[in-house]
Parts: structure tokens; C-alpha cells; sequence
């Protein structure tokens, strides 16, 4: 966690530092872009410095030819009041300005505006000296004054930074997330696989090295239990094959006794058949446990699925069906010579296990339906029956209840059988996927999806 925590840490000092760049670089370009009109406007090029200048070449009587050229070219205009309000000379003024005016009228323009043209006044002893500047060059609000080009370009240049530093955090951003996907991607990836109890190896340099180390002594730990786990599994198996041989063989020759009781050999019938069973879930629980910490080898052989269909029904009912059950083979046309690379004796298991569950769900009898298509690129194997079937929980409760053997939680009723679990690895293994059907009293499916080239 604090490697997480360092990690993530520096990502946002970079952001901080990064944040802190900007506002400097933001500070710098206004300064770049508002230096020209400040030092214009508010330096010695600026209005109050211009009618200074005007004052000090000019009188009641005149201004000088200097600072009249320079007022012309800078698009100005001048006149000179007197104390009657009368003009004494004037330069370059506008046609729409007047020449004669009352105090009321002087005391009005003098802070602000003269027709629309802003003004700025300097007053002597012989009258007052009035310099006006383009409309709209300036804003006068109160005593103060403020140049219009600056306050048209103040909005766009805000909108300009704020559109420059989002611009900027977002391709920090993009670049950062990348960063941190790219590093954090197989930590991820090995972790959800490390929940699927897989063995993996993280390899990572730099910061995030030692939670690829961690992740990797995990792993191997995980790898050693799993491995110990099937190699008990595997162990007991093959210690319990010997008893269990004579258990099977003294319930035969018991069966076989002619001096013995009939209650005897019933008894001997069940102790018989129970250690079929106990050597069936031996068998299963061998093979699941192999097929889920892939130790199983798979013989895969290009197979054509409908001979097998066929060459299994035989063999069920030359092993000996009951009468009560009846098995039939329906294969499509064209899936007749359709082929998947597969284990034959594992599909033939999975089949089989799928066949035993119609006939240990039917004890009264049922009709069994082993059925081949094609459809596109897929082929689907189906066993069905036309039995009592299952309801919708409990068939829920078969697709989403894990299997004892997927489960380390001890408290939940899990202990349904290995039948199902072992087909669905055996799919797994083949990369088929598997679907269950069902209603009450109208039977079982199964179909099972291939992809065939």
C-alpha cells in the first residue's frame, strides 16, 4: 500500500509542479502581451504625459508647431478655452466640437467625455487647455481612465490562457493515465489471474518492482498449495484403488457364494455397486483436479463427432441399458462430417457423465437424445432427456452455486456432484462453452458449442 501510496504520490507532485509552471507562464504572457499598451497608455507615451507635454508648448496665445504635428499624428485633437469659454485657437478639432462654452459645460466634460471623444483637460492662470482622444480609445470611469484596446483584449486573452491550460492539464492528464495504465496493467492482470488460481510471473523494473515481487512470492506460494492439493487428490486415489479392489472382489465372490443367504447377497449387491460409485468420484475427482490445475494432458486428435456419438451409444447399450431407457442418435446432415481437434476419451467422458445424470435423475425410465448440428461456424452437441427435469431455482442454483471444489468457504451446502463440474472443465479445456436447459417434467439439456474451421 505505501508503495501504491509513493506511486501515486509523485504522479500528483507532478500535477502541483506542473499547476505552478503554468501560473508563471500565465504571468509571464500577460506581462508579454500587455506591455506595449501599458507602458503606451500608463508610461510616457500615456494621456496625462501627452497633455504635460501640450501644456508646457502652448499658451492663451498659441501652441507650437512641434507638439501641433505631434497631436495630428497621433489622431489627437487640442483647443484652448478662455475664461469666457471661448476658443482661443484650436488643432485638427472635429467639426462636430464646438467653440464657445458655458461653465456647466466645462464642468461636465472635464471628467469625461466631450461628445463622445475622451478628454483630458490641464487648467492655467489665462484659461484651460483641452486635448481630446479618439472615441472609444478610452474608458473614464470617475477620476481614473482606462485604454479600450486593453479592456477589449483582457476576455480573449483570459479565454486564450484558460483554453492554453486546460489544453495542457489534459495532455498531462493523458499522458499521466497512460503512464499509470501501462504500469499498473500487469499488476492488474496478474492479480485477477492469481484469482483464478493461475501461476503467473509479473517481470517489472523501477518503482513498482517490489509489487511484482510480492505478487510473484504469492503466486509461487498459490502454485505449491495447488500443486500439493492434486498431488494428495492424485495420492489418495491411488491408495484407495487397492481396498477398494477387494472390497469389490469379496462383494462378487459373496454374490457368486451358493451357500449364501439371500438377504446376504442383496446386501452384497449394494456394497458392490456403493464401491462402483466410490470408484466412479474417485476417478472424477482425480481427473477434475487435474483439469483445473492443468496438469491433465490432452491427446487432441482431429475427431469426427457424429462416429463418436454413434460408437458410444453402442457401447452403452451393448454394456447394458435398461429396458426402461431408450437412446437415440440424431445427427444433421451436414454436421455428419464435421470435425474438432479434441481429447476423444475426455469427450467421450463428458458425454457420458451427461447420459449418467438422465439416468440417475429418471429412475422410472426416460428417453435419451444424443443430437449433432452445425450452425455457421459452430457446432453443437446436445444430450437431452424427456424427464422429470428441474425447476428454475434449482437450475439457477446448478449454473451459479460453485462446486465444493471452487470454494473455500467451509459454511455453504456446496456438496453437489462432480458430474457437472468435471463436463464443464472438460469444455473449458476444448475452448467450448456449455448451456443448461430445463423445466419440470419435461426433461433435461445440455448442448455444448464447438467452433469448427
Amino acid at each position: 500500500m505505501k508503495l501504491f501510496s509513493k506511486y501515486i504520490s509523485k504522479y500528483l507532485l507532478s500535477f502541483i509542479v506542473l499547476i505552478f509552471v503554468l501560473v508563471v507562464l500565465d504571468v509571464a504572457a500577460f506581462a508579454l502581451t500587455f506591455y506595449n499598451a501599458v507602458s503606451r497608455n500608463f508610461g510616457t507615451a500615456s494621456p496625462q504625459n501627452t497633455l504635460k507635454e501640450v501644456a508646457e508648448s502652448s499658451s492663451a496665445g498659441g501652441i507650437a508647431d512641434e507638439a501641433a504635428r505631434m497631436l495630428i499624428s497621433n489622431s489627437l485633437w487640442a483647443m484652448y478655452l478662455n475664461a469666457e469659454g471661448s476658443c482661443n485657437w484650436t488643432v485638427n478639432l472635429p467639426e462636430e466640437i464646438p467653440t464657445e462654452y458655458t461653465i456647466q459645460d466645462i464642468a461636465l466634460f472635464s471628467k469625461g467625455y466631450l461628445k463622445d471623444y475622451p478628454v483630458f483637460v490641464w487648467g492655467d492662470e489665462s484659461g484651460l487647455l483641452v486635448i481630446g482622444y479618439p472615441k472609444n480609445s478610452y474608458m473614464k470611469v470617475t477620476s481614473n481612465y482606462y485604454p479600450m484596446d486593453v479592456l477589449r483584449k483582457i476576455p480573449l486573452f483570459f479565454l486564450g490562457i484558460l483554453v492554453f491550460d486546460l489544453l495542457v492539464l489534459f495532455l498531462a492528464y493523458s499522458h499521466s493515465k497512460a503512464q499509470i495504465l501501462s504500469n499498473t496493467e500487469p499488476i492488474i492482470s496478474s492479480i485477477a489471474a492469481l484469482s483464478e488460481g493461475k501461476c503467473i510471473s509479473l517481470d517489472l523494473n523501477g518503482e513498482l518492482s517490489e509489487i511484482a515481487d510480492s505478487i510473484n512470492r504469492a503466486s509461487n506460494i498459490i502454485n505449491r498449495q495447488n500443486t500439493a492439493r492434486a498431488n494428495w487428490i492424485s495420492g489418495v486415489s491411488h491408495d484407495i484403488r487397492t481396498p477398494l479392489s477387494m472390497i469389490m472382489g469379496y462383494a462378487e465372490r459373496i454374490v457368486n457364494d451358493r451357500d449364501a443367504g439371500s438377504q446376504i447377497k442383496k446386501q452384497a449387491v449394494i456394497i458392490s455397486r456403493q464401491s462402483i460409485k466410490i470408484k466412479e468420484l474417485v476417478q472424477d475427482l482425480n481427473l477434475v483436479s487435474k483439469l483445473e490445475y492443468e496438469m491433465q494432458p490432452l491427446q487432441k486428435n482431429n475427431i469426427r463427432i457424429s462416429r463418436l456419438l454413434r460408437s458410444y451409444a453402442i457401447d452403452l447399450i451393448n454394456s447394458g441399458l435398461p429396458e426402461i431407457y431408450s437412446l437415440e442418435v440424431v445427427i444433421s446432415p451436414d454436421s455428419e462430417n464435421s470435425m474438432i481437434e479434441c481429447d476423444k476419451k475426455l469427450i467421450t467422458r463428458a458425454v457420458n457423465n451427461l447420459v449418467q445424470n438422465s439416468i440417475h435423475s429418471n429412475p422410472k425410465g426416460c428417453t435419451i437424445i444424443l443430437a449433432l448440428q452445425v450452425t455457421e461456424k459452430t457446432l453443437c452437441l446436445t444430450v437431452q432427456d424427456n424427464g422429470v427435469g428441474i425447476s428454475a431455482e434449482k437450475l439457477e442454483e446448478l449454473k451459479n452455486k460453485p462446486h465444493y471444489m471452487e470454494s473455500t468457504d467451509d459454511r455453504l451446502d456446496l456438496r453437489h456432484g462432480l458430474g457437472l463440474l468435471l463436463v464443464r472443465q472438460i469444455i473449458e479445456a476444448h475452448h467450448g462453452t456449455i448451456e443448461v436447459q430445463s423445466k419440470p417434467q419435461e426433461g433435461y439439456k445440455t448442448n455444448i458449442y464447438f467452433a469448427v474451421r
